[in-house]
C-alpha cells in the first residue's frame, strides 16, 4: 500500500489547512498603504522566540497596537497539516535539535505501531521528513494493526456513533482482560468486538491470581521467609518433563515475539500456564505437601517456585496488573528485578543446572492418565479424593516407557494404590496413547 502511493504520486504535499486547530505557522505579512497584505515580503520568526503564535504575537520591529493596521501587519491566518507536524514525532522524541547525543542514540528508533488508514499519511511522511532531513528512514520496523469491528463486521469510529467506550469495559472485566482482547488480534487483521473474549482474559486473570496464591503457600509451608529454592534443587521426574516443556515455551514465545507475532506469543504462554494450573499443579500437590523435607519435596517446591517466576514474565506484557501484583509478593527484589516488567525475560540460561529428562513425554504421559482417572470421578459425581479400587493402563512400549518415570505421581495424584494399578503392553485408541480402565472403590474407606 505504502509503495503504491508513493509511485502514484503526482503533485507537491500542501502542508497548509484553513482550519481553526492546528499548530501555526510563524509567519506575518506586512500591511501595504493600501490596507492589503504584501504577501511577497514574509515576515519570519527566528528560532530563537520559537514557538510563536503569529495570532497573538507581534511581528518583529512592530507593536500589537499596529496587528492589521495600514503600514503595520498582519499574521498568516493557515495552519499546518496534521501530518506536517505529526511526521517528525520520532524526532521530537529525541530531542532532535535539542539535545544532540540523546538524538544520536535514538534515532533511527526501532518500531513504529499505526494502522492500516495511516500508511499514506502518518508513515510516508515521517519516512519523508526523516529522509529529507537526515538521509535515512526514522524506523527500522513498522507494526500495522487491525481495525475493531461491530458486532455487524462493520468499522467502528466515531462518525458511525457505533463506538464503545472502555470505562464499563475496564469496570466489568479489568483493564488486564481488556488487553488480553486485545494482544489476542493478529497484527493486520480486524478484530471484532466479542465481550466472550473479555470473559477468557478474566477468566485468566483469577487463574494468575488463585494459582500463584496456591504456589506461594506451598514455597511459604516448606521456606517460611527464607530464600526461595533455586532450580538446582529440581531433581524429580515430573518436574524434569515440566521444565523441559517450559524451555519450549520461553522459545516458542521469544521467537514469535522477535517477529512482533504477539498474538501466537500469547497463545503458546496461555496454554501451557493452563496445562500447569490444571495438571501439573494436582500432580505435585501430594508431594509439595509433605511435611518431610526430602528432596522429592525440594524439587517440586522447586520447580513450582521457578514455574511461577517464568510464567508471571512470561504473562507480564499480555497482564501487567496482575503480574506485577502477584510479582509484589514474592519475587520483587533489588536492581531490574524491583518489577516483573523490568525482570529480564525468561532464558534457558536460568535452568542449565536442571538436567534435560532421558525420556520424553512423560509430562504429556501423566496428563493423559490422570485425565481419565478424573474424568471418571467426576462422571459418577464424586470428589477427585475417591480412592481407585482398580486401575488399568494398555499402550504401547514408546508410551509405557514415557509414563513409567512418573507414575507413582499419576497414582498419587489419582489416590490409587500401587497393588490396584497395572501396565500392561497393547493397543490405544486412535489420537491417544493409552486405552484406560478406571474402577472405583465403594466408599471412601476402601
Amino acid at each position: 500500500r505504502y509503495q503504491h502511493w508513493v509511485e502514484g504520486l503526482n503533485q507537491d504535499w500542501c502542508i497548509s489547512r484553513q482550519r481553526y486547530f492546528g499548530v501555526p505557522f510563524p509567519v506575518w505579512y506586512p500591511v501595504t498603504g493600501a490596507g492589503e497584505p504584501d504577501f511577497s515580503s514574509p515576515i519570519y520568526a527566528s528560532p530563537e522566540t520559537l514557538p510563536v503564535d503569529p495570532s497573538s504575537d507581534p511581528a518583529p520591529g512592530y507593536e500589537e497596537s499596529q496587528r492589521d493596521q495600514t503600514g503595520g501587519f498582519t499574521a498568516e491566518p493557515d495552519v499546518m497539516d496534521t501530518w506536517a507536524t505529526s511526521s517528525l514525532s520520532p524526532q521530537i522524541q529525541s530531542h532532535w535539535g535539542i539535545d544532540p547525543d540523546r538524538h544520536a542514540r535514538l534515532f533511527p528508533m526501532d518500531l513504529r505501531p499505526q494502522a492500516h488508514d495511516i500508511i499514506r499519511t502518518w508513515a510516508f511522511y515521517t519516512i519523508v521528513k526523516a529522509w529529507m532531513h537526515e538521509g535515512e528512514v526514522p524506523w527500522y520496523h513498522v507494526v500495522l494493526s487491525g481495525f475493531i469491528l461491530d458486532p455487524d463486521r462493520k468499522k467502528m469510529s466515531k462518525s458511525k456513533g457505533n463506538v464503545v467506550t472502555p470505562e464499563d469495559i475496564i469496570d466489568d472485566f479489568s483493564a488486564d482482560a481488556v488487553r488480553y482482547w486485545a494482544a489476542r488480534a493478529r497484527l493486520g487483521t480486524d478484530t471484532a468486538y466479542d465481550p466472550g473474549v473479555f470473559k477468557v482474559g478474566k477468566r485468566l486473570v483469577t487463574k494468575v491470581f488463585n494459582a500463584s496464591r496456591f504456589v506461594l503457600m506451598q514455597v511459604d509451608r516448606a521456606v517460611g521467609e527464607g530464600a526461595l529454592p533455586g532450580p538446582e534443587q529440581i531433581g524429580e521426574k515430573l518436574d524434569l518433563a515440566l521444565i523441559n516443556r517450559l524451555r519450549t515455551v520461553i522459545e516458542q514465545a521469544s521467537s514469535a515475539l522477535a517477529t512482533f507475532d504477539y498474538a501466537a506469543a500469547l497463545q503458546v504462554v496461555e496454554e501451557s500456564f493452563w496445562t500447569f494450573c490444571d495438571h501439573y499443579l494436582e500432580l505435585v500437590k501430594l508431594r509439595s505437601y509433605s511435611d518431610e523435607d526430602t528432596p522429592a519435596r525440594r524439587s517440586a517446591i522447586a520447580a513450582l517456585c521457578w514455574a511461577l517466576d517464568a510464567y508471571l514474565r512470561l504473562l507480564a506484557p499480555f497482564l501487567p496488573y496482575v503480574t506485577e501484583e502477584v510479582w509484589s509478593w514474592r519475587f520483587a527484589g533489588d536492581g531490574p528485578r524491583r518489577s516483573v516488567h523490568t525482570s529480564p525475560w525468561p532464558s534457558l540460561d536460568e535452568v542449565d543446572a536442571v538436567p534435560k529428562p532421558k525420556v520424553f513425554g512423560s509430562f504429556d504421559a501423566a496428563v493423559e492418565v490422570l485425565t481419565k482417572i478424573r474424568g471418571t470421578k467426576t462422571t459418577a459425581q464424586k470428589s477427585l479424593r475417591w480412592p481407585v479400587e482398580r486401575l488399568a493402563i494398555v499402550g504401547p512400549e514408546e508410551h509405557r516407557d514415557a509414563l513409567e518415570p512418573v507414575f507413582e505421581d499419576v497414582l498419587r495424584a489419582g489416590n490409587v494404590e500401587v497393588a490396584n494399578a497395572s501396565v500392561s503392553d497393547g493397543a490405544a485408541p486412535e489420537g491417544e496413547r493409552f486405552s484406560v480402565t478406571v474402577e472405583l472403590a465403594d466408599d471412601m474407606e476402601s
